[in-house]
């Protein structure tokens, strides 16, 4: 834990300063650490409270005010955890600045990340979405089912200008996308959606390998829970944003509760150091096993990105439940961005939920494998995937 004086730094201790661009290594090193220094401290603190102390109830209340107007953090030190938190703050402002935007908002998981940007924009009357499949499975649901009162319209990037609407409050789209990591023209896209913001799924990618920004995107959504963390031991979402769309984000997220606890943001913050290794040497592993792969005649077909990165999908000519059940060193489970490979069927889990013909027009056949590579040996992967699809015919 940290001192009393280090629990209760700033949220301006942490945020970037108008100083010469960083590389982006150097950025996942030190963004969201740069006051440690001053205050004496090596690690980031981790401040655990839920509620902080004040004896001048009047500047609580203004501070309070100026939240419910804006969503602007509060200046000065904490009012209560639903509001903000310094750790989860320091994950924040490191994040922002891989991305290359002015703020982030840190959520509870990467649905509630989801939801929020929803509710926000449907609290100014725009529930319209036009959304690009396929997407994640669960987000795909959501806007489906119309939990939250969004209305949906699935169309093809060439479509999204004829999708739109006056009461459109978003576009959504996923690149490299889940799980068939088909790729979209982010800046094309942002060109088609006009004045109506775009939202950009980086999950996959990270900015490691994009930055949507960049290109147009005004919404950047991570499930944080895969390679922002790194480790299969935290569940988050974030959504790194403009300034004013973060007011409106941290209002819902303290209205609605879906806050993440600072113990998930000091993982988080720890996981961004290694983020630029990680993905390249996992890229390096995930490149290798796709090119190994097309060339196995038990294979059908290869799916792996143009932008590179560490997730291969493929399909194979037999049954593919055989492949899962026949690894031993790759683990069979669901979720992605571990250091650890992971191979799932999303026909059976991550897409379940997804009606089984807008599944497969979207591109997620029966026999589509996922496969999210870690940092083992690259040899030592292949040994235990052909050994797995031993078990599959090979069509003749």
């Amino acid at each position: 834990m940290d001192s009393a004086a280090a629990s209760t730094s700033t949220y301006d201790d942490v945020r970037p300063s108008a100083t010469t661009p960083r590389a982006l290594a150097t950025e996942a090193v030190h963004a969201g650490r740069d006051d440690l220094a001053r205050q004496g401290l090596h690690a980031p603190p981790i401040d655990l409270s839920t509620t902080y102390p004040s004896y001048d109830s009047r500047a609580e209340a203004a501070r309070i005010d100026a939240f419910a107007a804006t969503g602007a953090e509060p200046d000065g030190p904490p009012v209560y955890g639903r509001l903000g938190n310094p750790t989860v703050a320091r994950f924040e402002t490191a994040l922002a600045r891989l991305e290359g935007t002015e703020s982030a908002v840190a959520f509870a998981s990467g649905m509630a990340a989801l939801s929020a940007v929803l509710l926000a924009r449907a609290s100014m009357g725009l529930r319209h979405v036009v959304a690009v499949r396929p997407l994640y499975g669960c987000s795909d649901h959501l806007l489906t089912a119309g939990l939250l009162g969004s209305e949906v319209t699935w169309t093809d990037p060439a479509g999204i200008a004829d999708a739109l609407r006056p009461d459109t409050g978003l576009v959504l789209v996923e690149s490299p996308a889940n799980p068939t990591l088909a790729e979209v023209d982010l800046r094309a896209v942002a060109h088609a959606c006009g004045s109506v913001p775009l939202l950009v799924d980086n999950t996959f990618a990270t900015p490691v390998l994009q930055r949507p920004a960049e290109q147009g995107a005004r919404l950047v959504l991570h499930s944080a829970t895969k390679y922002l963390g790194g480790h299969g031991d935290v569940l988050a979402g974030v959504v790194a944003c403009d300034e004013e769309f973060a007011g409106r984000l941290r209002q819902v997220r303290f209205a609605t509760g879906g806050v993440l606890h600072p113990l998930a943001g000091y993982l988080l913050l720890r996981g961004l150091a290694t983020l630029p290794v990680r993905v390249r040497a996992a890229s390096a592993n995930a490149a290798e096993l796709a090119r190994r792969l097309a060339d196995d005649p038990r294979v059908a077909r290869v799916h792996y990105p143009r932008i590179g990165g560490a997730m291969v999908a493929f399909e194979v000519h037999g049954d593919p439940h055989e492949v899962i059940a026949g690894v031993r060193l790759i683990t069979p489970a669901v979720s992605l961005g571990s250091v650890d490979t992971l191979i799932q069927h999303p026909a059976s889990i991550s897409h379940r939920i997804v009606d089984a013909d807008e599944r497969r027009g979207a591109g997620v056949s029966d026999r589509l494998l996922r496969l999210s590579v870690g940092l083992e040996d690259v040899d030592d992967l292949w040994r235990d995937l052909r050994g797995a699809l031993g078990a599959v015919a090979v069509e003749v």
